[in-house]
């Protein structure tokens, strides 16, 4: 089910459930950018490619940099596996996956190519955008980073193309397009993934980890879950961008984890039925029904609603703020306060909230604080 987005919990209705890739489980027997290199999170480069190549193009310079990752954990009984895939990012053997893949994991397994295997080591990973780093000590030859796209020039009717293990079938690919960017996405971990890429190219249990690429070969997204009511691909698969990828990856290296900024505000998008409640014009912005003690909005004087009206028997919490903008940037619902957060802030950084308070517009200024885990 989905749950609170970064900023807390956000009322949004689903019609199916949005599944996690959880690894494939066996038994023991078992974007467009600049032509320049691109340099990865350690200051190495890999060569972008100039022109767009075709689906057999890609596969075959790609396929050497992905990889099968097995997990061994220790909550599983009779020898039981998970399967997930994941993508080179350096010469030092670091290579990227999703947290839900590695986390918990007893044990880790990184299967190249040409079938050589080796044990991993889990460097770090951060729940809140379902990115894992793992390490391996292996042959440099086989060590062929993929180059890292930039996921905001992606369109949507992209041609993208994703290389993974699914259900454990190692090496597969998939094509389709980008059918929508900037989706909101369940962590799993108290909070939403904003930004989010959704594609309809096949993706299913054991992607998880995989790249999302572009024509030119380069990775825009990291595949991490599906929107099903089976369990199993029905048409749409979202991706964590790229962007959110160098942002994260390189403090996970260095320190194993990632601490987010927090505004500490839950509440709801206006739609047209509580824009005619609140007496707005136009059903934008996001209210703040309810503040968190402490937190940063709190400190700098937010208001979130302090009565509920009924109108057609239908009860409204009223009487907060509403945000119309941060930093400058239209606030049409929840989704672009915390795309804002994701892209562009850091934990002390201060940010402008121009909110509309009893009918009149003010800017408040808040000093962003870590975010606390769970909900």
């Amino acid at each position: 089910m989905l749950v609170g987005g970064a900023i807390g919990a956000v009322i949004v209705a689903v019609i199916f459930a949005v599944i996690l890739i959880t690894p494939h489980t066996t038994m023991k027997s078992e974007i467009i950018v600049s032509d320049k290199p691109i340099p990865n999170a350690i200051g190495e480069t890999t060569p972008a490619y100039s022109k767009n190549l075709s689906l057999i193009e890609i596969f075959e310079k790609s396929e050497p940099g992905v990889v099968k990752v097995t997990v061994h954990r220790t909550d599983q009984v009779n020898g039981t596996n998970g399967v997930g895939s994941g993508f080179v990012f350096d010469k030092k053997g670091h290579i990227i996956t999703n947290s839900h893949v590695v986390k918990d994991a007893k044990k880790v397994v990184v299967t190249f190519l040409d079938g050589r295997s080796y044990n991993a080591e889990v460097i770090g990973f951060d729940e809140f955008t379902d990115i894992g780093v793992i390490k391996v000590n292996a042959d440099l030859s086989l060590l062929k980073p993929l180059s890292l796209g930039d996921s905001a020039n992606l369109k949507v009717g992209e041609p993208i193309a994703a290389i993974g293990n699914p259900f454990g079938l190692s090496g597969s690919m998939t094509s389709g397009i980008v059918s929508q960017l900037g989706r909101l996405l369940p962590s799993g971990a108290g909070y939403s993934i904003p930004d989010v890429i959704q594609t309809d190219a096949a993706i299913n249990p054991g992607n998880s980890g995989g790249p999302l690429l572009n024509m030119r070969g380069e990775i825009v997204g990291i595949n991490t879950a599906i929107q099903s009511a089976t369990g199993e691909f029905t048409g749409v698969g979202f991706a964590v961008p790229s962007q959110t990828i160098a942002k994260i990856v390189p403090t996970l290296i260095e320190n194993g984890e990632y601490h987010h900024p927090w505004i500490g505000i839950s509440g709801r998008d206006i739609d047209p039925d509580l824009a005619k409640v609140l007496n707005l014009n136009d059903a934008v912005g996001f209210l703040v029904i309810t503040v968190v003690e402490n937190s940063p909005a709190s400190k700098a004087g937010i208001h979130g609603s302090n009565e509920t009206v009924e109108i057609d028997g239908v009860k409204y919490q009223v009487g907060g703020d509403i945000i119309l903008s941060v930093d400058g940037k239209q606030v049409r619902k929840i989704d672009d306060i915390l795309v804002h957060l994701q892209r562009a802030k850091s934990i002390g950084d201060e940010m402008n909230l121009e909110i509309l308070r009893d009918g009149r517009t003010t800017n408040i200024t808040i000093t962003l604080e870590e975010r606390p885990n769970g909900n």
